[in-house]
């Protein structure tokens, strides 16, 4: 979800409430901001850099979101249920981070209930977001999931490992190579 794009989204005087919440961090790369096992307590903002959340199956890793400029990244899973996290966050480049505890942003929304419709917005756009990529696996192929890919997120394509990348679009790193040659 792009942060940018909750300007038309959220109310400013919301999104400068958040940012007087959250805390400015400079992490070198492969720095992991969350580690499976444990409670995430945190919603990441990144200002400068590139992340996955990624779980380890057997002994394969697997990419299952990332994150670039103006977008933020966290163990869903965990933040919400507050339970440990299946998920592993990490920076795949040096970064700029902003960061924020789930229970600031729960205070914030009890000091102000107004603000609970735009969070509700907000999981809502994710929830589609989630959907949209069961529907990639269940209906497209290979080559229509990584050309969707692209149209997506073209700004970051060429700065992403390509196994991260294949094990994100659930195929082989010589089945991407093929795709890619086609292309």
């Amino acid at each position: 979800m792009n942060f940018k794009n909750l300007n038309g989204l959220v109310p400013l005087d919301l999104i400068s409430e958040i940012f007087a919440l959250m805390e400015k961090f400079n992490f070198p790369k492969n720095h992991i901001l969350h580690h499976q096992g444990t409670i995430c307590n945190h919603i990441y903002l990144i200002e400068k850099g590139l992340a996955r959340t990624f779980f380890h199956k057997e002994d394969k890793e697997i990419t299952v979101h990332f994150a670039s400029e103006g977008e933020l990244i966290t163990a869903i899973d965990s933040v919400i249920s507050l339970k440990k996290s299946k998920y592993n966050v990490q920076l795949l480049e040096d970064s700029e981070i902003y960061v924020i505890s789930y229970s600031q942003l729960q205070s914030l929304l009890v000091e102000h209930p107004k603000y609970e419709k735009y969070m509700r917005l907000i999981l809502e756009q994710l929830y589609a977001e989630g959907a949209n990529r069961i529907e990639e696996f269940l209906f497209y192929s290979a080559k229509e999931r990584y050309n969707n890919f692209l149209n997506r997120k073209p700004s970051i394509v060429n700065r992403i490992n390509l196994g991260h990348l294949a094990s994100y679009l659930a195929m082989t790193q010589e089945t991407m190579s093929r795709i890619r040659r086609q292309i």
